[in-house]
């Protein structure tokens, strides 16, 4: 199996990371602390139009067609440059409005125009059969949305968040991600997918293995950078074997995370029979090294890591929002061990 990027895919990585860069760097997340949304509407709409919605999403839908491990590299720039906004979720719910035969909902997700947040189950019944739901959830990313992306073992479904009451704002840890609680009684499901059938739940998990991959390379980078140039004594500190090493448990850690999303995301899309497994054990892996190495990022730059002037504790807190998301690092863990052989 060749886990190498082509071409193709590294150039849609870099016009990605040229566009979060100038769009949004890492500063925007505390400009935007106070405000409703992370993100502006005119830059959501920016990068719709330059297709960052619809990479996986069918043609017929305005989306490129391409495939999960080209998302991956994409979701990886986002981890990088850790990029606000429901990106996850729009993705995800592009691919479910076209899978369930509503072509102009999937078209209006990928332009744009619907916004999608992400309701994660806190309590009540799964969804079984597409509807309807009850419950109260978890909500990301969901200010100003048109619909919700419920993401449940047993499929995934869509539903118009005016359908879902009592949306009250919570504080989170990340400054760059909105959160709120809700409680749904009974509302119809728009959209639905069986797990069977296209397993969402995996394909989210991929995504946010891959913006933690993102967040682990990001703050190793910022490390090395620093030990590199910080002088104490007349001497880099990067010369100490406690900076070194650190350094390069992180680059390890890192690289590791990269290559088992790869491999899960490959997996899933060539439809290997341990797809499952090989999706969580990238979650577990890139779960662990975004959060492990953003804390090791913080005690090489010192005083310094620990200010709020400093990107260190956005990434740290940015990797333990992923970390739960469609399910905890400490569930995806369980159920890795638990988890036969593949025959």
């Amino acid at each position: 199996m060749d886990l190498l990027p082509s071409q193709e895919q590294l150039e849609l990585a870099e016009l990605a990371a040229e566009f979060f860069a100038d769009q949004l760097p890492i500063g925007r997340i505390r400009e935007r602390r106070a405000e409703p949304a992370a993100i502006t509407r005119k830059t959501w709409a920016a990068a719709a139009e330059l297709g960052l919605l619809g990479v996986s999403a069918p043609e017929d839908a305005g989306g490129l067609g391409l495939g999960l491990d080209d998302e991956v590299l994409l979701f990886r720039e986002m981890g990088r440059q850790l990029v606000p906004g429901p990106f996850i979720a729009s993705v995800l719910a592009a691919r479910l409005a076209a899978l369930a035969g509503d072509v102009s909902l999937a078209a209006a997700i990928v332009a744009g125009d619907a916004i999608v947040g992400l309701a994660q189950r806190r309590s009540g019944p799964e969804l079984a059969t597409g509807g309807p739901l009850t419950g109260r959830f978890d909500l990301f990313d969901a200010v100003e949305s048109d619909y919700l992306l419920v993401v449940e073992s047993s499929g995934t479904g869509l539903v118009d968040t005016a359908a879902v009451g009592d949306i009250e704002p919570v504080d989170c840890i990340d400054p760059g991600t909105r959160m709120a609680v809700a409680a749904a009684d009974g509302a119809p499901v728009v959209c639905w997918a069986p797990a069977g059938v296209e397993p969402l739940r995996l394909r989210g998990l991929a995504l946010a293995s891959a913006v933690l991959v993102g967040i682990s390379q990001a703050v190793t980078d910022l490390s090395v950078e620093h030990a590199k140039n910080r002088v104490q004594f007349g001497r880099p500190i990067g010369v100490n074997q406690a900076i070194k090493h650190a350094c390069v448990d992180m680059a390890v850690a890192a690289e590791a995370a990269l290559q088992q999303t790869l491999f899960g995301a490959i997996s899933l899309r060539s439809g290997r029979v341990d797809a499952e497994f090989q999706v969580m054990a990238a979650k577990v892996v890139s779960g662990r090294a975004a959060i492990d190495n953003a804390a090791h990022c913080i005690q090489v730059h010192g005083g310094m890591g620990y200010t709020d002037e400093h990107n260190a504790h956005l990434y740290l807190k940015r990797a333990h929002v992923l970390d739960h998301l469609f399910g905890s690092g400490r569930d995806s863990l369980a159920a890795v061990l638990a988890a036969e052989p593949a025959g």
